[in-house]
């Protein structure tokens, strides 16, 4: 039988190493093409296992393509995989870090966490509505008593968001306090979180429908030269969760777990995250009330709509937000560059002339 979607996603990885974890993902990663962003020095030379299908873009291929618009791209930090969103041409992205492992299940067996990831895009999402047997889709589960029948039908699943087993994605305070605490806790559950709720989203076992949300899943600008870093994935988590609730598509998290196998040093990325843990009192308000016009029916229009208000409410806080609004409104305009020249998509995935 052939790989589900084989011809219809690409797995981006971001990396600074060579891909030896690639081996251990061979049985499930090999069918698909993947997407290998290079981050720090272009001139250093990335190997690849044998057998892979695969294309890589250092700093230096960032700049050709993109041009000056390659300053929305983050160097020197992790937020440069999105530059693979831009340049899939696929419906789907995987997206996995170089430090997950294969994680197995509690009877011992390998996960695949691709094709769990593959399942919960192609089943529906409730984030109006919380079903609490969890996802009403899975094997075994259905609605419960007293879940309205006009809302069964669910909406398109946007975002897949995985775990993590060992290593938890804690912040460097709490790092600290907790330097061996390991996350062995096995939950089989995958939930919707419900509209207007927040999260913050990890991109380190990561999947989503790219014709969907692709244009809002930008990493922010982090890392060499920017006063913030490590914060590149929860800024998508925000600004793609809002324009999913207008949209009104789903987001899911739970299922599938990885296996993280090293945490990074917390006294760096303390460094990298004390700004952002003054400022995330008050990003996370700004997006709890951040409303959309009925004009934004699209995701581009969502997200330029977005860094206005960035640029008026959170440049208060800091010039960097200033910088952001103009990195996210570089980073459409990149996106609309290299993809379907003057087209946008709805929420259903169809292209939408501007």
């Amino acid at each position: 039988m052939a790989p589900l979607l084989k011809d219809e996603l690409d797995i981006v990885i971001p990396t600074i190493r060579n891909l030896d974890f690639l081996e251990m993902w061979r049985p499930f990663f090999q069918p698909y093409h993947l997407i290998i962003v290079q981050d720090g020095d272009p001139a250093k030379t990335i190997k690849v296992p044998d057998g892979f299908d695969y294309e890589l873009y250092n700093r230096n291929d960032i700049n050709r393509i993109l041009g000056p618009r390659s300053s929305c791209i983050s160097f020197k930090d992790s937020a440069c995989r999105c530059f693979g969103y831009m340049v899939s041409k696929k419906k789907y992205i995987f997206t996995i870090d170089d430090d997950c492992f294969v994680a197995k299940d509690p009877s011992g067996k390998d996960i695949d966490a691709l094709a769990k990831h593959i399942q919960n895009l192609l089943c529906p999402s409730t984030p109006l509505f919380f079903n609490t047997l969890y996802d009403p889709y899975a094997e075994g589960a259905d609605f419960v008593r007293g879940y309205p029948f006009s809302l069964r039908e669910g909406v398109p699943t946007a975002v897949s968001h995985g775990l993590w087993l060992n290593i938890p994605d804690y912040d460097a305070p709490t790092q600290l306090v907790k330097p061996r605490e390991r996350n062995g806790r096995y939950v089989d559950a995958v939930m919707t979180i419900p509209k207007g709720t927040l999260f913050p989203m990890c991109g380190m076992n990561l999947a989503f429908r790219r014709d969907l949300i692709g244009p809002a899943m930008y990493f922010g600008l982090m890392g060499d030269g920017q006063p913030i870093g490590r914060y590149d994935d929860m800024w998508a988590g925000w600004c793609v969760k809002v324009i999913c609730d207008h949209l009104g598509l789903g987001v899911k998290t739970g299922l599938p777990y990885i296996w993280h196998s090293k945490a990074s040093n917390p006294f760096v990325n303390l460094k990298k995250e004390y700004k952002g843990i003054f400022w995330q009192e008050d990003i996370i308000p700004f997006f709890q009330a951040v409303t959309l016009s009925k004009d934004c029916d699209t995701v581009q229009k969502c997200y330029i709509a977005l860094s206005q208000q960035v640029r008026e409410k959170l440049g208060k806080i800091d010039p960097y937000f200033g910088k952001l609004a103009d990195a996210m409104v570089t980073w459409i305009e990149a996106w609309d560059m290299l993809n379907s020249s003057s087209k946008e998509a709805d929420a259903n995935g169809n292209a939408k002339g501007k």
